[in-house]
């Protein structure tokens, strides 16, 4: 059975820390590759700051170079609000050679009893919690917790430091400051 990581999100914009957590996590589960899954309009969140199209292209370009790394788009063709259930089921109706390992930060693990129909959810996918600043990998549901090392970035702080003209090199890939400077995405 092939093992396969899910990093979802919406990577508004992509940054260092994403890369980090997948690779570490594939390293660690020793898993065959990590999907990127961005979401189309999370649960949790208001909508994306940037489209969809954008937010992809600066995946692609973020990812660009690890051969165990890829993109899913299932969510954004879905548009609309994306579950976390309804994905994994497409996914594994699809691929029922893989065992999942859904990644999470920490602060997601403290949320899962809010999920949408988390106990079925549990029972399609493996979570994996990663480490988080001011959050413990606590749960009452199964999580495999992997040790990363730490990294504290958000996309909110980037858009913050963007909105200010900030300088955001070594926390986004080049390819992906790049485009955040031609297509003119988080100014204020």
């Amino acid at each position: 059975m092939r093992r396969i990581g899910i990093l979802g999100g919406t990577f508004d914009p992509p940054h260092l820390g994403h890369l980090l957590i997948a690779e570490e996590v594939r390293i660690n589960l020793d898993l065959e590759e990590i999907w990127f899954i961005p979401s189309y309009t999370p649960p949790h969140k208001n909508d994306a700051n940037t489209g969809a199209a954008d937010r992809i292209a600066m995946l692609q370009c973020a990812i660009k170079g690890n051969p165990f790394f890829r993109i899913n788009t299932i969510e954004v063709e879905r548009l609309g609000k994306s579950y976390t259930i309804n994905t994994m089921e497409a996914l594994r109706a699809s691929n029922k050679d893989v065992a999942f390992y859904f990644i999470i930060g920490a602060d997601m693990v403290e949320y899962l009893p809010h999920w949408k129909r988390i106990d079925e959810l549990i029972q399609l996918v493996n979570f994996v919690g990663v480490k988080r600043t001011n959050y413990t990998v606590d749960a009452t549901y199964p999580v495999v917790e992997v040790d990363i090392p730490m990294i504290d970035i958000s996309s909110t702080m980037i858009r913050n430091r963007l909105a200010k003209q900030i300088s955001v090199k070594y926390l986004v890939p080049d390819a992906v400051e790049a485009i955040i400077k031609e297509r003119q995405l988080y100014e204020s």
